[in-house]
């Protein structure tokens, strides 16, 4: 399924978006990963039941979200949710350090969550439909992983690796699955040049 942008400079999708999935680079994720493994199921099913992305695609993934746009179509209007002041600190250096590549000198996020993927399930594949997906560059940094998951961007599929970076580009169908016998959690998050 193939959207038609609008042939407005505002409402084309930005060049400097990855065709498919482009790796970032190695983080240093050795900050967070031991506190994510020991999230409780609590606070999981509190965040996820209070998520603002309830799409179907996503099947059983659950989310913990920071920051979110208030509009889907305006990547510019975000509210930070009150978990936000606990992670931020941890978060920024990850943050920042995954989209240096890019170096822009003027640029935000919109969107920053973590998003557990569990044991043998999927997301089915789709297209992110909305208008701010055209500005943003979306990125993942596994947190945990198995030898099993695979994600899935176009025609191929691909092993995200613990502690690298990728952006993918959600604008082509894309979807994700977990054979594996363990759940895999992601760092995704939303930058964009102002």
């Amino acid at each position: 399924m193939n959207q038609v942008l609008p042939k407005t400079q505002k409402d084309q999708a930005s060049p400097k978006k990855a065709k498919t999935v482009r790796e970032l680079g190695q983080i240093d994720i050795s900050g967070i990963r031991e506190d994510v493994l020991n999230l409780p199921a609590e606070l999981w099913e509190k965040q996820d039941y209070d998520k603002p992305n309830k799409f179907k695609p996503l099947g059983r993934t659950e989310h913990i979200v920071f920051q979110f746009v208030r509009d889907y179509d305006n990547h510019i209007d975000t509210v930070n949710y009150p978990i936000w002041d606990e992670w931020k600190s941890r978060l920024e250096p990850i943050l920042a350090a995954a989209v240096e590549p890019y170096g822009y000198e003027n640029a935000e996020f919109c969107r920053i969550m973590f998003a557990k993927l569990p044991a043998h399930s999927k997301i089915a594949l789709h297209i992110d439909p909305y208008k701010s997906s055209n500005y943003t560059h979306k990125i993942h940094i596994p947190i945990v992983t198995n030898p099993d998951v695979e994600f899935i961007v176009g025609h191929k599929r691909y092993h995200f690796a613990e502690g690298y970076a990728y952006e993918v580009n959600n604008k082509d169908i894309h979807g994700g699955v977990n054979a594996g016998d363990s759940d895999r959690i992601h760092l995704i998050f939303e930058y964009y040049e102002k």
